[in-house]
């Protein structure tokens, strides 16, 4: 099946970025939007209390099964939004390095964004993605 995400990296800007830039898809694409992947466990609990690293994981393996349920695998992700619940720096790229290492050579465009709280009870990660697929 041909993939229809094409990453688009630019030598005009900062190399520093772990992502590319931007991405695209053709018209001929069916567009996936997920709901933010959530650190829930089946019985609805939060996985990882208190671990950024673990709850990032956990949004990673849920998320993949959201794709695989419409069609789609991590390598038809065409960006991501990764939201964790501080304003410590350092919890942010704790969380950011597992998405970044879940994704590999597919080093889609994303953005990472500190919040004040999100919605599950000690919910710490949550990660948006779109994914695109040629049926």
């Amino acid at each position: 099946m041909p993939k229809a995400v094409t990453l688009i990296r630019s030598n005009s800007l900062s190399d520093v970025a772990e992502y590319a830039y931007a991405a695209t898809a053709p018209a001929e694409a069916r567009l996936v939007f997920l709901a933010g992947s959530c650190p829930l466990n089946s019985d609805g609990s939060t996985c990882g209390e208190g671990d950024f690293a673990a709850q990032a994981a956990k949004c990673i393996e849920n998320m993949k099964v959201a794709l695989s349920e419409a069609g789609a695998t991590l390598t038809d992700v065409i960006a991501t939004r990764v939201l964790v619940a501080s304003s410590d720096q350092a919890d942010l790229v704790t969380a950011w390095e597992v998405v970044r290492d879940a994704f590999g050579d597919h080093d889609v465009p994303s953005t990472l964004i500190g919040v004040a709280a999100l919605g599950y009870d000690h919910q710490l990660v949550e990660v948006e993605a779109t994914a695109a697929v040629i049926d």
